[in-house]
This record gives structure tokens, sequence and C-alpha cells, in this order.
């Protein structure tokens, strides 16, 4: 089921399973969106360091009440940077 739709951000879709709770991200071909998805997705699954930071922002973030999820998924893009850039900045306050 189509749930959002950002045609001026990649041709972003996002679809949720019906039976399942699933999020499913779709872009257009070729967009760099994917391989910068795939990129962190991957140093989630290969350092321990990123997943703990990356979890610990989940829980702390999941606590709180959001207006839109929208604001939720702002608040975690500065902890996405700091482990795509190797985790050289500062996570979110």
């Amino acid at each position: 089921m189509l749930r959002i739709r950002e045609p001026e951000w990649h041709q972003h879709r996002l679809l949720k399973g019906p039976e399942t709770n699933v999020n499913l991200h779709v872009f257009s071909l070729g967009s760099a969106e994917i391989d910068r998805m795939l990129t962190f997705r991957d140093l989630l699954r290969t350092s321990p360091a990123a997943q703990e930071l990356y979890a610990n922002t989940k829980r702390e973030l999941a606590g709180r009440t959001w207006n839109y999820v929208q604001c939720y998924a702002n608040a975690k893009s500065e902890v996405v940077r700091a482990i795509l850039e190797g985790m050289t900045s500062s996570p979110p306050r």
C-alpha cells in the first residue's frame, strides 16, 4: 500500500505491507539515494559502534512525541550523517 509519494526527492515512494509490518522505500533507477542507503545499511551491519549509536538514538527518539513521522526522520539525520562520515561527527542532542 502506497503511504508516501515524494516525486521531488529521488522519485521516492514508501510502501507498507498490508499483512506484515514492513516499510519498503522505492527510488528511481540510478538514484544516488539508493547507494547512500545501501552504504548506511552496510555500515550498520559491520560496525558495532554504528549499530549501538543508531539503536540508542532511535530508542531515545522513539520516546518522544512527534506531530509528523518526517519530524522523527529529520531528528535522525545528524546521526545518520555521522555514521556515513565514519562517525566523526557528534550524535544529536
